[in-house]
Formats: structure tokens, sequence, C-alpha cells
């Protein structure tokens, strides 16, 4: 029997392998390795691509949300309400930051978190809120930013299932105040390494992140000022993410044809899938761009 893979990141890079070849190949003709010309541009292409103003390329996912919340002063005695249903790493962050997550439950409908529980958890240590898009399925933001204005609390958005999804046009990680991305390998933009960046529209904020992802540095003086750590995205990892960027949205599209077919094959079937109906935000309709 074939079994059907959980990932395969590899057929991407073979698909791309010319572009990719070349991207590699010029990193490794220059002098610079991190941080370096390659990261400096991918990182304003992907601040394009999104609509914010600053992103600033870290070693990973989990480093990004655990800098985003850093750079909030967020720490011991905050309490940061997240969901219950992601991957460790969006709960552990919270916790490297020296905070506490409190945990909501899921929408049945979207797997996103349900805002009737968050308006319920806000309590006089919160500080934040944590939301994560899902499977590519984003989070009903323009309702948790209102519900985040209401009580005052900062937004960082755990995107690292979902580049490219969008509500209403408008791309996950633009929405709150700082967005957190993954680039492992499996995502659906990915490298061949561990990659991250964090994004924000905020020149305060980006600073301190600059800052907080190489050694609390925030000037030529190189003096570490605080508590930080050495977090940066390597020059060929960013090589790699700036060839697929622009293949981006075209993979998305082919992901989200899949997934109807999958849901054509599977009817009648008693298995539970995210539910689609035109006239919510869906991951076949808001995912990527109709073509």
């Amino acid at each position: 029997m074939a079994m059907i893979p959980l990932g395969a990141p590899q057929l991407r890079f073979r698909r791309f392998s010319a572009a990719l070849g070349g991207a590699i190949q010029g990193v490794f003709d220059g002098t610079q390795f991190i941080l370096g010309p390659r990261v400096e541009a991918f990182e304003e292409d992907f601040a394009t691509y999104l609509g914010v103003r600053h992103c600033i390329g870290v070693n990973s996912g989990t480093d990004a949300l655990i800098l985003a919340l850093r750079s909030l002063g967020i720490g011991a005695g905050d309490e940061v309400i997240t969901v219950s249903m992601s991957f460790t790493a969006t709960a552990m962050a919270v916790l490297h930051a020296g905070a506490q997550p409190r945990f909501v439950d899921v929408d049945p409908v979207t797997r996103c978190m349900d805002l009737a529980q968050v308006e319920a958890a806000v309590t006089s240590r919160t500080v934040a809120i944590l939301p994560v898009h899902l499977h590519g399925y984003p989070m009903d933001m323009p309702r948790l930013m209102a519900l985040a204005e209401r009580h005052r609390l900062a937004v960082v958005e755990d995107c690292a299932q979902a580049h490219g999804a969008r509500i209403d046009g408008r791309v996950v990680g633009s929405w709150g105040h700082l967005g957190a991305f993954s680039f492992y390998p499996t995502k659906n933009l990915g490298c061949p390494g561990d990659g991250g960046a964090v994004v924000t529209g905020d020149p305060a904020l980006a600073a301190r992140v600059r800052a907080l992802r190489t050694y609390g540095w925030f000037d030529e003086q190189r003096v570490s000022a605080e508590l930080a750590l050495n977090s940066r995205l390597d020059e060929l990892q960013a090589a790699v993410l700036s060839a697929l960027l622009p293949h981006l949205d075209e993979g998305n599209h082919e992901r989200a044809l899949l997934a109807a077919r999958y849901r054509t094959l599977l009817e009648g079937v008693d298995v539970g899938l995210p539910s689609y109906h035109p006239g919510r935000v869906s991951p076949i309709r808001d995912l990527c761009p109709t073509t």
C-alpha cells in the first residue's frame, strides 16, 4: 500500500532546483554568511509581500515567538492568552519569556482560538493574546483586534502554519502588533534548515527585536545591554527563501485545489474536515488569490 508522506519539501526544492542552485552558489561566492545582503534582501521582500514595514530574520519560528514577546517587555508575573490546540512551541515561547500561558480552547469549526473564551479568560495579569492561524486557516483577526483594543492588550500572531493566508485580502502577520513566522522545511515557505522571522509595523519594536536577536547589541558599540539571544538567519537560508517567495501564492493555490479534491473524495466518510462556507473566512477562499 502506498503511503502518503506527511511532508515532502524535497519535491519543492527539486522543482525550483535551477533557481535555488544559483542562489546557493551566490552565497558560496561571497564573503558574508550570516546577516549579510541576502538576509537584508529577503527581509525587505517578505515585508513588502506582507504589507508591513519591518521584517527581522531569526533562527527559527520558536525564537521568533520568544523575541516578539520579549520585545514587548513581557515577563514574570504576566499572562499571555493562547490556544490549547497548537504546536508546543507556542506555549513554550511564553514560558521562555518568563510569562505564564493561559489556555483557551478552539472554535470547533475553524480550529482557531474561540473568541468568547478569550474574553472570559482576561484577568488583571493578562498583557497579550497569542492567536495561532492553524493549518493555514486564518484566525478572525478583525474581531480579535477589536477585543484586544478594548482590553488594551498586545497581539502577537503565530503565523508558522499560514504563510500567505488572507482575511479580506490582508495577509496574516500584518494584523497584530507583531507576527512570528517559521521557515522550517515543511512549511509552505520553507528553507533547507531552520529559519524564522518577526514582522511588525512598529519601528521601536523592530529595533528591539533586532537587538535581542544579536546578544542585546542596540548600537555599533556591541555592548550587551540586556539578556538576549544569538538567533540570526543565515545567508544560505535567506537566499533559498528569496528564490521561493515569488512562488508562494502559486503554491498556496495548488494546495487549495488539492484540499478541494480531498474534500470531494472524502464526501460521505466519517472524517472531520475543516468547514468551508463561502461567506466565512476559509483556507480555500482566503489562503490564496483566485486564478
